[in-house]
């Protein structure tokens, strides 16, 4: 029997990977959200609140896609590491290649990319051959990073590349950050089309079913941090042209934002549920929920409502997401 026979007789047997319903929470609240805008901050769908929503949520969304393979492949490979990453490639990119002169859009680009796979090759290596658990390996990158960028630029500093200037004013819809988004979610579609997605699935829903199917899992697990370290990089190119400069703390602040719109979405810390989509989904969620709550009024407590009311709603959508896995389960 050969792989694909095995994956579909698997696939068929397991109602985790059969059924979507991990899209059902962020689908709802979304509608919910857009209703809620239409009447409070009818702004947001004007050419100019598409323009800058773009603009900002464009590094929320690749960063919770360069969380989500790493999550579908399993054992709890949540990168905590993400949001220092992104800050990472920003300091160094306007410190090392800007600040001497090298800002040529094919280099950055290469820089970019290069950096976010090189650092989640490494971290992959690690998890796999030294066999350190996925949160403890993520969370000391996340402390060094943290450290290596305040070493690279102790405060916000620096200009973006010239030809960078003026994505980050947000004043049009069709801006080259929507193109470049546009074209990394065409990316994830067509990545999720191919069999190797499917491998990093069947790895993340059962690795020692999948091992005895016939595939690589140690591989799955390469491919799924190099398609994360491909998403980071291009989360870092977005926020670097988004500030305009080079900031060593504001990019840690992704890390808590792209885990909570990449469960939002539904995908599973666990492995083996989710996918881009939901991630999507997620993000813009988080993205409307702080809009929504900047149309009222709560004076000096603000800050806590946005992160409370964004904390009630993932734990609804955690919930709500395991009751219906239980529910399937059983069927």
């Amino acid at each position: 029997m050969n792989f694909f026979s095995k994956f579909n007789q698997f696939y068929m047997h397991n109602p985790r990977l059969e059924r979507e319903r991990h899209l059902l929470v962020p689908i709802v609240l979304i509608i919910i959200l857009f209703t809620v805008i239409i009447f409070r901050a009818p702004h947001l769908f004007s050419s100019d609140g598409i323009g800058g929503a773009i603009i900002v949520i464009s590094p929320l969304i690749l960063a919770a896609l360069a969380l989500t393979p790493i999550a579908l492949v399993g054992r709890g490979g949540i990168d905590l590491s993400v949001g220092p990453l992104i800050g990472f490639i920003n300091v160094s990119l306007v410190a090392w290649l800007v600040g001497n002169g090298y800002t040529s859009p094919f280099l950055v680009v290469s820089y970019v990319l290069g950096a976010g796979i090189l650092y989640q090759v490494i971290v992959a290596a690690i998890i796999i051959y030294i066999r350190v658990s996925p949160i403890i390996v993520t969370l000391s990158g996340y402390l060094v990073l943290t450290g290596v960028n305040l070493t690279i630029m102790d405060r916000p500093s620096g200009v973006s590349p010239e030809w960078m200037y003026e994505w980050g004013y947000g004043a049009e819809i069709l801006s080259p950050i929507f193109f470049i988004l546009s074209g990394m979610i065409i990316i994830w579609f067509l990545f999720s089309r191919t069999v190797f997605y499917q491998q990093i699935l069947l790895t993340g829903a059962d690795e020692r079913m999948a091992f005895a199917s016939g595939v690589n899992t140690v591989a799955a697990r390469f491919g799924a941090h190099i398609m994360g370290g491909i998403f980071a990089g291009m989360a870092a190119l977005t926020y670097t042209a988004l500030i305009s400069s080079g900031d060593p703390t504001q990019g840690n602040t992704y890390t808590l934002a792209a885990i909570t719109a990449m469960i939002l979405g539904g995908t599973s810390p666990a492995g083996g549920i989710g996918g881009g989509l939901g991630s999507v989904l997620g993000s813009i969620n988080m993205y409307m929920i702080s809009y929504v709550l900047s149309s009222f009024n709560f004076g000096n407590v603000s800050g806590f409502v946005t992160q409370a009311s964004t904390g009630v709603i993932l734990a609804l959508s955690l919930l709500i997401n395991s009751l219906m896995n239980k529910k399937v389960e059983k069927l």
